[in-house]
């Protein structure tokens, strides 16, 4: 994904033309190499694809730098602990081994299966802190309060813009009193997307299954809608055959100026901001906002 507060993923040069994902179609006609900076996520609110879970995982996956981060943020605040756009489990899964009650909230039934089944294998003491809920974000009811509520990996610009602030009130009316709601999105600068509105990036996904993956991520931002979109041409090579597939998900360009003020209008104040520049264009923000002030 973008921002390094989630997993980096290591950008590989474009592959040889000899192989198949030469082939793959870019912006310019030829597969570029990839530069030193984070790739854009899977981050949706639409259910996943099955097929796509080592892309997926690569991209979202539980190795992500932010856990660290958003571990100390439960210890201050405490927990139960409300995990938006959970996935399966790349920070529910830890935060319960580190004791904390987590209701983990995701679209995606299979996601969450992979959810309940790696807290299984860790272990009963695990398993029983997790709560899963199956839930849209955009139609989201909750039934009881925490303390931490976290919209991780940039989860926020998978949300339409006109259902973000009922999912801010429903949020902040479900925190406890000084409950916490951390969130981190992608801030682009809106002149450098006018300038390069495609962008496009080569990489090897890791496999650990015989199967060799490449893969072209083709982002495109569209100003008008303040949208994004990516799709990953991804050609998978094994002993038989090659096999190509191609995976899209929507975003949204998040202004900062006005979540600033959808948070306001919801009742929770932004505490802590930490700014991250990726490159002269973008930069990773998160937000640490309390509740009640």
């Amino acid at each position: 994904m973008h921002t390094p507060s989630g997993t980096s993923l290591t950008l590989m040069p474009a592959p040889p033309a000899a192989h198949p994902a030469a082939t793959l179609p870019a912006h310019g006609g030829a597969t570029l190499p990839a530069p030193p900076e984070f790739l854009p996520g899977l981050e949706s609110a639409a259910p996943a694809d099955a097929e796509a879970g080592w892309l997926h995982d690569a991209l979202l996956g539980p190795h992500s730098a932010d856990i660290v981060g958003y571990l100390r943020l439960a210890r201050l605040s405490g927990g139960p602990v409300l995990d938006l756009g959970s996935g399966a489990g790349r920070l529910a899964v830890p935060f319960a081994r580190q004791g904390f009650s987590v209701e983990a909230v995701d679209r995606d039934a299979a996601s969450l299966e992979r959810l309940r089944a790696w807290g299984r294998r860790t272990g009963p003491q695990v398993s029983r802190l997790l709560a899963t809920t199956r839930a849209d974000l955009t139609e989201l009811r909750l039934r009881r309060t925490y303390r931490l509520a976290l919209l991780a990996g940039t989860m926020i610009a998978a949300v339409p813009p006109a259902a973000r602030p009922a999912l801010l009130r429903e949020i902040a009316a479900h925190l406890e009193p000084g409950g916490v709601l951390a969130l981190d999105f992608t801030a682009h600068r809106l002149r450098g997307l006018a300038e390069e509105p495609v962008r496009t990036r080569a990489f090897q996904v890791p496999r650990f299954d015989g199967v060799e993956e490449w893969a072209v991520a083709r982002q495109v931002f569209d100003l008008d809608d303040m949208s994004e979109r990516i799709a990953y041409h991804c050609v998978r090579t094994g002993k038989l055959s090659a096999e190509r597939v191609v995976r899209t998900t929507r975003k949204w360009i998040v202004d900062p100026e006005r979540l600033g003020e959808e948070l306001r209008a919801a009742g929770l104040r932004v505490e802590r901001r930490r700014r991250h520049a990726l490159d002269e264009r973008t930069e990773s923000v998160l937000l640490v906002c309390r509740a009640g002030g």
